[in-house]
C-alpha cells in the first residue's frame, strides 16, 4: 500500500480520505481547519501540523480544492506545494480549475522534477462518499498507471484522456454536458407544466426511453420533491460556468446552450440559491416560466 497525503478535507477531500483508509492506503491529512480531520483520525490517518510536514514522505499527494485561487494559494505561494514536496512523489491534482493555472502548477513542479497529473473527478458528496466518482487525467503514460492504484481506490472508474492537461481540458467538457442536461430538464419540466402534463409522468418517460439519464432521474425527483439541499453548490457551478466560458472563447467555439444556462445559474444565484444544489438553477427556470415545478 502506499503513502498518500490528501491536501484540503472539503466534501470531496474528507470522502477521498476516508475511501483511501478504507483501501488500506497509510493515509497522512492537512487541512486548515484542523477539527475537520478528527473523524479521520479515528480510523486511522495521520493528522500533520502544516503542509510542509504532510508531504515530507508522502509518495502520493492529492488534493482537491475549490477554485485557481485556492490551487494558486495552496501550490504556489512562498511555503506552498510545489516548493515543499519531495521530487519523487506524484502529485495529482483532482480540482475542476482553468486550464490556464492548471498549466502554472505543472510548470511549478516540473521544475523541480515532481510527477504531475491533472485529474479533475465527476461526481459530488455522494460520489466522494461512496468511492464511486469517476476520474480524467491528464498526464504521462507511466505516470498515470504508477498512480491507478490510489485513484480506484476514490473511484468507480479512471480514464487516461491524453497528456498534460488533458485532464481538465475533458472535465469543462463534461461539466458543459452537466449544465445543459440541468438546462434541458427545467425548461421541459416548465413546458411541461404549462402544457397541463403531470410531472411525475413525464419522468417515468424521461427514465425509459433513449434521452434518459441519471441527472434526470436524480434531480428531476428532487425538483419534485422541492429538494435542492447541496452535494455540489449552486455557486461552485457559476464558477465551472465562467471556466467553460473562458475556454471555448480562447478556442473560439460556439457554446450557445451553455451561455443560456449560465444566465440562469446567475439568476439563481442573485435571487440567493448560490449555497443550495446546483439544479437550483431551474428555480430560475420556473421563475422566468411563472410555474411551480413541486409536486402538487
Amino acid at each position: 500500500m502506499a503513502r498518500v497525503t490528501v491536501i484540503g478535507l472539503g466534501t470531496m477531500g474528507r470522502g477521498m480520505a476516508r475511501n483511501l483508509l478504507d483501501a488500506a492506503h497509510d493515509v497522512t491529512v492537512w487541512n486548515r481547519t484542523a477539527d475537520r480531520a478528527t473523524d479521520l483520525v479515528g480510523r486511522g490517518a495521520a493528522q500533520a501540523p502544516s503542509i510542509a510536514a504532510a508531504v515530507a514522505e508522502a509518495e502520493f499527494v492529492l488534493y482537491c480544492l475549490s477554485d485557481d485561487a485556492a490551487v494558486r494559494a495552496v501550490v504556489l505561494g512562498p511555503d506552498g506545494l510545489a516548493a515543499l514536496v519531495p521530487d519523487s512523489a506524484i502529485v495529482v491534482d483532482l480540482s475542476t480549475i482553468s486550464p490556464q493555472a492548471s498549466a502554472e502548477e505543472r510548470e511549478a513542479f516540473e521544475r523541480r522534477g515532481v510527477a504531475f497529473i491533472d485529474a479533475p473527478v465527476f461526481g459530488s458528496k455522494g460520489e466522494a462518499e461512496s468511492g464511486g466518482l469517476w476520474v480524467v487525467a491528464g498526464g504521462e503514460t507511466d505516470v498515470v498507471e504508477v498512480a491507478c492504484p490510489v485513484l480506484d481506490a476514490i473511484s468507480s472508474s479512471v480514464h487516461h484522456v491524453g497528456g498534460p492537461g488533458a485532464g481538465v481540458r475533458m472535465k469543462l467538457v463534461g461539466n458543459l454536458i452537466v449544465a445543459s442536461q440541468l438546462l434541458a430538464l427545467g425548461e421541459s419540466l416548465a413546458l411541461a407544466r404549462k402544457a397541463g402534463l403531470d410531472l411525475d409522468a413525464v419522468l417515468e418517460v424521461l427514465s425509459v426511453t433513449d434521452f434518459r439519464s441519471p441527472i434526470f432521474d436524480g434531480v428531476g425527483a428532487a425538483v419534485l420533491a422541492g429538494d435542492y439541499s447541496p452535494s455540489f453548490a449552486l455557486a461552485l457551478m457559476q464558477k465551472d460556468t465562467r471556466l467553460i466560458r473562458a475556454f471555448a472563447a480562447e478556442l473560439d467555439a460556439p457554446v450557445r446552450g451553455l451561455e443560456v444556462a449560465a444566465d440562469y445559474v446567475d439568476a439563481a444565484v442573485s435571487a440567493g440559491y448560490g449555497a443550495e444544489n446546483a439544479s437550483a438553477l431551474i428555480k430560475a427556470i420556473a421563475a422566468r416560466a411563472e410555474v411551480d415545478l413541486s409536486r402538487t
